[in-house]
C-alpha cells in the first residue's frame, strides 16, 4: 500500500432519531465525535410505509409560498 493516501478513519458515535446511539468507524469528523441523524430506517418513508414531508431547508416553505394562489393544498 502508498503511504499518506488513506483517509483516517476512526470510532464515532451515531444517534438515531429515537435516541440510541452506536458506534461505527468513518472519516467523518474527529475521533469521539457524534453525528445526529434527521432520517434513518426506524423514520425513513421506505421502510415504515408513512410519507412525510421533511423541510430541512425552508424549500418546501419557499415552494408553498409561490404556488398559493393556484389553489394548491400545503
Amino acid at each position: 500500500m502508498k503511504n499518506d493516501i488513506h483517509p483516517d478513519y476512526h470510532d464515532i458515535d451515531v444517534q438515531l432519531t429515537d435516541g440510541t446511539t452506536y458506534k461505527m468507524r468513518s472519516t467523518w469528523g474527529k475521533p469521539g465525535d457524534t453525528m445526529k441523524l434527521d432520517i434513518d430506517p426506524k423514520t425513513h418513508p421506505a421502510w415504515t410505509g408513512v410519507h412525510r414531508l421533511v423541510d430541512t431547508g425552508g424549500q418546501l416553505a419557499k415552494f408553498n409560498k409561490k404556488f398559493e394562489d393556484f389553489g394548491l393544498k400545503s
